[in-house]
């Protein structure tokens, strides 16, 4: 598959990356770096490999630093960990390392925002590896207790390591309980009461000063409908407010496709008054494909799309981020309605279980998704369906074809290294750290 800014190779039998970088002309190291492979990793058939074409590449002497090298390229450090996704974040390198300076074709589609979500037990190598290619990272997350005041979240960690990658970051406010739950019940206690909104706020700014974040990302959700104007009041409260102080507010919406769409999940996230409200919305496109559900991919294109054909005759496409899937799901089969539950799993580990399987990875077109079978070792059947190269290119690229403000990554906790290789490829990352 060839395109612009990127090549992305669908692996055939008997292909191993050394051939596979001899086709492109490219050094295998670099190649295995792009894609987070090991150099000798095996490949799978159906697997898809990124290629760009270095233009200029350093081989790392001894005594060399990440820092004397970007200075001796009038780079700055992000840059480079961008270039190269294989330093994981780290500022020491080897010597003979090979660091790409620069790409042949480095133009980009555009400037973009990027957001992350992360839960604080992610690990600090696979963060650290993330954090270079975001403008936000989000801790989540902050719920909410009956009476409207916070929950804590043990974010040191995230917020340090943010800071040290040129990451700024985002509160993030749900109506989560001390369960891991959404609760309808305390979103409209506190919706209904503005003593308690007040309280809230005061709490809010007070943690937003406190701990350094650039802003607040707000998630209610399964709001009953009557709240549906309660809720963008409340958002409107909260820009008014913190707005004033220098704080963004954005809110997460769920995914619609009309005004009118049923559901308890949908009918109090007023696409109109909540994107008239925030200064910024993250659409959160993903999840057709869920732990309960029927087999199938978790962020359809064609869905998408029409998510995002509502969404922007209602909202200012600059202020929308686009949801990106950073999972896939096992399910077992076969699927019954009611008692199946699929498993959760990184693109990472789903390429890791094709291979243990001996499983052929297929594409479906309709979908832009991955997905293969397999046999476990008890011998019953599953199927898996998650991101790879293919599809995370046809999603990003939604952005520049949108006008959107950018992404918003579910979640980072997952590891995928092709998407870090595209989206540096794809556009020019806004910093706001």
């Amino acid at each position: 598959m060839r395109g612009d800014f990127l090549d992305i190779y669908v692996v055939r039998p008997g292909d191993t990356l050394y051939s596979v970088a001899r086709s492109f002309g490219v050094s295998p190291a670099l190649l295995a770096g792009m894609n987070g492979a090991d150099i000798r990793s095996q490949l799978v058939v159906g697997q898809t490999l990124v290629v760009r074409y270095p233009s200029l590449v350093h081989t790392a002497a001894p005594g060399d630093t990440l820092y004397s090298v970007a200075r001796r390229y009038g780079l700055d450090m992000r840059t480079l960990w961008r270039n190269n996704f294989s330093l994981g974040g780290r500022e020491f390198l080897r010597a003979g390392e090979e660091l790409v300076i620069g790409y042949a074709d480095d133009e980009r589609l555009g400037a973009a925002y990027a957001n992350g979500y992360a839960y604080p037990f992610i690990g600090g190598a696979l963060l650290d590896s993330t954090l270079p290619y975001l403008t936000y990272l989000t801790p989540f997350t902050y719920g909410i207790t009956a009476d409207g005041s916070l929950l804590p979240l043990d974010d040191g960690a995230l917020l340090t390591a943010a800071g040290q990658r040129g990451a700024a970051a985002l509160l993030h406010l749900s109506s989560l309980t001390e369960n891991g739950g959404f609760s309808s019940e305390r979103a409209l206690a506190l919706l209904e009461s503005p003593e308690m909104q007040e309280g809230l706020i005061r709490e809010l700014e007070a943690l937003l000063r406190q701990k350094g974040y650039s802003g607040l990302d707000v998630d209610f959700e399964f709001i009953p409908a009557r709240a549906r104007t309660l809720y963008a009041d409340f958002i409107h409260r909260l820009r008014d407010t913190l707005g004033a102080l220098g704080w963004h507010v954005t809110v997460a919406l769920a995914p619609k496709t009309r005004a009118d769409q049923p559901g308890l999940l949908y009918e109090a996230h007023d696409y109109a008054l909540l994107g008239e409200a925030a200064d910024s919305v993250l659409l959160m496109t993903y999840e057709w494909g869920y732990t309960y559900g029927p087999p199938m991919a978790v962020a359809p294109l064609p869905q998408v799309r029409a998510v995002l054909d509502y969404a922007v005759s209602e909202i200012p496409r600059d202020k929308i981020f686009l949801g990106v899937p950073l999972y896939g799901y096992d399910w077992p089969l076969p699927y019954v309605r009611g008692e199946t539950r699929a498993d959760s799993l990184s693109p990472q580990y789903a390429l890791e279980l094709a291979l243990e399987r001996r499983a052929e990875i297929l594409y479906d077109e309709t979908a832009r998704s991955p997905y293969y079978f397999y046999t476990d070792r008890g011998g019953r059947r599953h199927v898996v369906w998650f991101e790879d190269a293919r599809s995370i290119d046809a999603k990003l690229r939604l952005v520049a074809e949108y006008g959107l403000r950018g992404v918003g990554y579910w979640s980072l906790t997952r590891a995928m290294p092709q998407n870090w290789t595209i989206l540096n490829a794809l556009y020019d990352v806004v910093t706001q750290a």
